[in-house]
């Protein structure tokens, strides 16, 4: 499996979970599997990277006057 770098959080998370079910079932020979499990943490790692970007991006959003304040989630009591 070649790397996507212009691959979608989606579409990323749709072929790790493949990885996963081919994994899962067991069927698969030793080496198919080390090689499985290297892209799966490719994969992993892609995602990961990108919740880190957006993440960074939510945590500053616009005030009104256009300055930037970090993002904070308010909890109910």
């Amino acid at each position: 499996m070649e790397e996507k770098k212009d691959q979608s959080f989606e579409e990323a998370m749709v072929e790790l979970e493949e990885i996963v079910g081919k994994l899962e079932e067991g069927d698969v020979p030793l080496e198919e599997s080390i090689r499985l499990f290297q892209e799966g943490m490719k994969l992993s790692k892609r995602c990961h990277n990108k919740l880190q970007d957006v993440e960074k991006q939510m945590d500053e959003l616009l005030k009104e006057n256009g300055e930037t304040e970090p993002f904070t989630i308010q909890e109910e009591d």
